[in-house]
């Protein structure tokens, strides 16, 4: 098995195929990429002087500030690599070694720190080999008649998670109105695959993997088809056209763009190229955003340490800045089983761009960002039986202000298999290169509630992100707390506990997402 640019996508087990399925390649558990520490929070690993790094430097938004402080990060040895006044964040790049210490101390700063723990320019990069792929069996000709009889494209009878949602019901009546455009922030999407092309919003589209933004043709497009597949199958599970090829999107008429936010050479989603992602997003009118990732590299970002919590305040401005231009943005929940309404958690594999550190964090003090900032519709994962994913995050905990599983979606799961013709208990969705293949993974769900909100507001164009995020959850159909223990492999010990009741819970928040009611009510 292939080791992946970057462990931090919420993917599980990548399928890689050509044109049908293959066997699985797989992401670890969290989507996630050794010392002890007490506190509910981390120390910023240790940096040796020298090297530099990139910072974000959040600020109050209006001009005169801006200036001023410009000013002084120059005068601290800092250059500006972007500037986003309009939401009072600046990204700068430096060596000093207190260069966040100075700067937290000019007037007008709010927040400083820095966005990695490595180098800008590391001195090597992380090995990427080619997945493997096996071959599966294809779509026959038989089975490809028979889909086209019912209505269906070629591939949509592999494709168990539409129906689960009522997503094939809801296209016959409304397959979402091309004014509405869903941007994929990801690792890139191909745009040449023949299931995106009709839909793809290239006006929409670009590169942030820099932390600069990055316009040019074909700038959002992978770095690498084998490695960096994840955005692609996250955008057919949006907006795979119905066009007598491959498979169906949840919302098959609407539009998708890709804001390309992974760094080349570590595959890592670092914080000021995801800045960039939501501004450029918001300036363009979109009205989805799907967020399948968290901001590396830290799982966890903790407000009582200096360098997390500016993280956590240039993310969560650059996210309220796109929900403000009326954009609904959906993220992750994340794939490691964590209750995130719980009272601690243990974080073993952050930061993921240096030296791992084993900490205890406090869920409500550390935050996942961007899917727990205020205003993001957070994502859990079901399989085939409407049961919680095995690897999904969950929680609730009314005294937790956000960060609670908002809605479900069909995410995948190995261990709940569907009927014929199905086969597979994942999520088969576009790969670059005009291929198809089998993923799990919150990052699967999220997309899936994307496609949903991009249906919700082209049945309601006028409606506000809060309006859609509250119809995405009147309109869900909520399953309840399993009545027996949440055993799924089967070991005779539970492995989490949902919490909560019929209307609202840990496992589902409101319920699993209704294509067919978006379009209907």
């Amino acid at each position: 098995m292939a080791h992946l640019r970057s462990r931090r996508r919420r993917a599980l087990l990548a399928v890689p195929a050509g044109l049908a399925l293959t066997a699985s390649i797989g992401f670890l558990p969290g989507a996630a990429s050794a010392s002890s520490q007490d506190a509910p929070s981390s120390a910023s690993a240790p940096r040796a002087a020298g090297p530099a790094l990139s910072y974000v430097v959040n600020t109050t938004p209006d001009k005169a500030t801006v200036g001023k402080v410009k000013k002084e990060i120059a005068k601290a040895g800092g250059s500006i690599v972007a500037s986003y006044p309009k939401i009072g964040v600046l990204v700068a790049h430096a060596s000093a070694p207190d260069f966040a210490a100075q700067i937290r101390s000019v007037k007008g700063v709010q927040s400083a720190g820095a966005t990695r723990t490595s180098p800008l320019t590391p001195a090597a990069t992380t090995e990427v080999g080619k997945p493997e792929k096996v071959k599966a069996p294809r779509a026959s000709a038989q089975s490809a008649a028979k889909a086209r009889a019912a209505g269906q494209e070629p591939l949509e009878p592999l494709q168990w998670h539409l129906p689960a949602m009522k997503a094939d019901k809801a296209a016959k009546v409304n397959p979402g109105d091309r004014n509405v455009t869903v941007a994929v922030i990801d690792t890139g999407v191909d745009d040449t695959h023949p299931d995106l092309a009709p839909n793809f919003d290239r006006r929409a589209s670009a590169n942030c993997a820099n932390g600069v933004l990055d316009t040019s043709k074909g700038a959002w497009r992978p770095y690498d088809a084998d490695a960096d597949y994840h955005g692609t199958h996250v955008a057919g599970s949006v907006a795979a056209a119905r066009n007598g090829v491959g498979v169906a999107g949840v919302a098959p008429n609407v539009k998708v763009s890709a804001i390309k936010v992974s760094d080349q050479k570590t595959g890592l989603f670092y914080a000021e190229n995801v800045v960039c992602a939501f501004v450029f997003a918001a300036d363009k009118g979109v009205e989805v955003t799907n967020n399948s990732y968290y901001v590396d590299p830290w799982m966890f970002n903790c407000k009582n340490d200096a360098d997390q919590r500016a993280i956590l305040d240039a993310v969560g401005r650059a996210a309220k800045y796109a929900q403000d231009k009326g954009a609904v943005n959906v993220a992750s929940a994340g794939n490691s089983n964590f209750d995130l309404g719980g009272k601690s958690i243990k974080d073993t594999s952050s930061p993921n761009d240096s030296q791992e550190v084993d900490r205890e964090i406090d869920p409500a003090t550390c935050l996942d960002a961007p899917t727990q900032l205020p205003g993001v519709v957070t994502v859990s994962a079901t399989g085939v039986n409407s049961l919680k994913s095995y690897y999904s995050n969950y929680g609730l905990n009314p005294s937790v202000a956000s960060g609670q599983i908002d809605v479900a979606a069909p995410g995948g799961d190995r261990n709940q298999v569907p009927e014929l013709p199905a086969k597979d208990g994942r999520i088969l969705s576009t790969m670059p290169g005009g291929d198809y293949a089998y993923l799990q993974g919150t990052s699967m769900a999220s997309p899936h509630v994307a496609g949903v909100a991009a249906l919700v507001r082209s049945t309601h164009p006028y409606a506000s992100p809060q309006e859609v995020q509250w119809l995405l959850k009147q309109q869900a159909d909520n399953p309840g707390c399993p009545t027996a223990p949440y055993d799924p492999n089967g070991d005779g010990k539970a492995d989490a506990t949902c919490t909560g009741t019929k209307h609202v819970n840990s496992f589902y928040g409101y319920g699993i997402v209704n294509a067919l009611k978006a379009v209907t009510q």
